[in-house]
């Protein structure tokens, strides 16, 4: 079996309070609308994309940088949106 292609991207967080529970829900509620693989990575801690409970564990504050990889079918797709979301400091008005 072929290895899948692996594309990674470095994502500045933005929002006030960083990953806290709101933005990891919202982060691993749209990862996994996608049926790649997404992990997340800061400071040599990897985690899944897709679960809220790993996601706060990397104690992502403002300013942090997230390495995120995705893999797999949609992988880029995946990609995309995250990085856009991340930008649009999630769309909770109390984090601009």
């Amino acid at each position: 079996m072929a290895e899948q292609k692996k594309i990674t991207r470095e994502i500045k967080l933005l929002n006030k309070y960083g990953m806290h529970v709101r933005p990891a829900g919202l982060f691993a509620k749209t990862a996994s609308r996608y049926p790649a693989n997404i992990e997340v990575e800061k400071n040599g801690t990897v985690v899944s994309g897709k679960s809220i409970m790993a996601l706060m564990t990397l104690e992502a504050t403002c300013g942090s940088i997230l390495k995120v990889t995705a893999s797999g079918p949609q992988a880029q797709e995946a990609l995309d949106e995250l990085t856009a979301l991340v930008a649009r400091k999630f769309d909770i008005p109390d984090e601009q």
